[in-house]
């Protein structure tokens, strides 16, 4: 496995991740989900210049939604 393609796959380890909180509504809370949360999204910002332009997408939403403290609802 090259170190891009290992790279991207902990990357989508993470966006599952995120969006498994993020549909638990984990960031209207401030327990051990909101923080694992915030780890997932600022390591996932460490690698912006290899996301898909979906992703970022997804990033920018999810901070979005933290920010103005929204229930995320699919």
């Amino acid at each position: 496995m090259s170190a891009a393609s290992g790279i991207r796959a902990r990357n989508v380890e993470r966006l599952d991740e995120v969006q498994r909180l993020m549909e638990s509504n984990a960031h209207l809370n401030e327990g051990e989900d909101y923080q694992r949360l915030e780890e997932l999204l600022s390591k996932l910002s460490m690698y912006i210049n290899v996301l898909t332009d979906e992703d970022i997408d997804y990033i920018q939403a999810c901070r979005y939604a933290i920010d103005e403290q929204m229930d995320w609802s699919i």
